[in-house]
């Protein structure tokens, strides 16, 4: 075995290792992102009792600033920007499926 080679499997190992550690990750973050949706659903049907919007502007805001503010550094600001903008518009949609079934989301 070349020293190449032996180098390109060293590597393949930790591209493993940390695919795996983001695979790991990832399972969390789906669990997380299920309970926050079932909150969002329930936030829904409080918010229907109410006569509230599903769109709240300033909470998306102040989600947005809470976000950054635990932040490592500008980069990732970008980066979770953009990924809390997406979660909070699928979590709109989902309120908005929630009103059309009116129903709590609850844990199975």
């Amino acid at each position: 075995m070349t020293a190449d080679s032996s180098n390109h499997n060293d590597h393949r190992r930790e591209l493993e290792e940390w695919r795996g550690k983001i695979d790991a990750i990832d399972r969390q973050m789906v669990a997380l992102l299920c309970e926050r949706l079932r909150y969002a659903g329930n936030i829904s049907s409080v918010k229907t009792r109410l006569g509230e919007t599903v769109l709240q502007p300033e909470r998306e805001k102040e989600v947005i600033a809470n976000v950054l503010a635990m932040s490592e550094n500008p980069r990732m600001s970008t980066a979770l920007e953009q990924i809390y903008r997406s979660i909070l518009h699928e979590s709109r949609l989902f309120q908005q499926e929630c009103n059309s079934g009116q129903q709590n989301i609850s844990a199975s």
